[in-house]
């Protein structure tokens, strides 16, 4: 969404950050009214109280450990992909947990701004040093040997 605009805050980046908080807010107060009509349906059904917390307590559970792993996603990467894939569901039940990290974090940086940028920061200093220790061609390299006389 963001392409490469976090990088100088150019090209719309205050607009499109704007646009990402709304956006995520919006998003999760209308998950929030959908689970709650879910919950109404429950109600209405005559569902047993038990079935009423559960959903209750699986939705609140999920939502958190969603916020937690969307959030630290936002400062490194993931050790273990696997263990990440594993999680993908419990993260798609908590997808309100999601949303609201991904809110609080587009109010200071670009969600995952600050992890992208520390890694352009040390991908740029690894190709300067890579740059500044060439010498050039080696084939035009001059040397300090003696030159040797030519054969007739």
């Amino acid at each position: 969404f963001f392409g490469t605009t976090w990088l100088a805050h150019d090209g719309g980046y205050a607009a499109r950050r704007a646009a990402v908080a709304v956006g995520s807010l919006a998003a999760a107060v209308g998950a929030c009214l959908l689970l709650r009509f879910a919950y109404q349906g429950l109600t209405i059904a005559d569902a047993s109280p038990f079935i009423g917390i559960l959903v209750i307590v699986m939705f609140s559970v999920c939502s958190a450990i969603a916020f937690r792993k969307t959030w630290e996603g936002f400062s490194k990467r993931p050790v273990d992909r696997a263990r990440e894939e594993q999680l993908r569901s419990l993260k798609g039940i908590g997808f309100i947990g999601s949303l609201v990290a991904y809110f609080l974090r587009s109010l200071t940086e670009a969600p995952g701004e600050r992890l992208r940028r520390t890694e352009y920061e040390t991908a740029v200093a690894r190709y300067e040093r890579r740059r500044t220790t060439r010498t050039g061609n080696p084939a035009a390299r001059k040397t300090n040997r003696p030159k040797r006389p030519k054969r007739k």
